[in-house]
């Protein structure tokens, strides 16, 4: 089920083995799934982009602030 939230915080995700990126502030949809969470968000430049976050690092992103969902 998607839900809609907003980035409002610095928010990382790691693709691989890479370095963090992170997500640009705004509106974005959060889909949970099984293992993670993914979230996705269009850009500045009109880039789709998404990542998948483990549940644990979402919720704390949560608790802090940084992603607000939206009711």
């Amino acid at each position: 089920m998607t839900q809609h939230a907003t980035i409002t915080g610095k928010v990382t995700y790691t693709p691989g083995d890479g370095a963090p990126i992170a997500i640009p502030q705004g509106p974005v949809e959060i889909t949970p799934a099984k293992d993670s969470t993914t979230l996705s968000w269009t850009a500045d430049n009109d880039a789709a982009g998404s990542a998948a976050i483990p549940h644990d690092q979402f919720d704390q992103y949560v608790r802090e602030g940084k992603i607000r969902m939206d009711r």
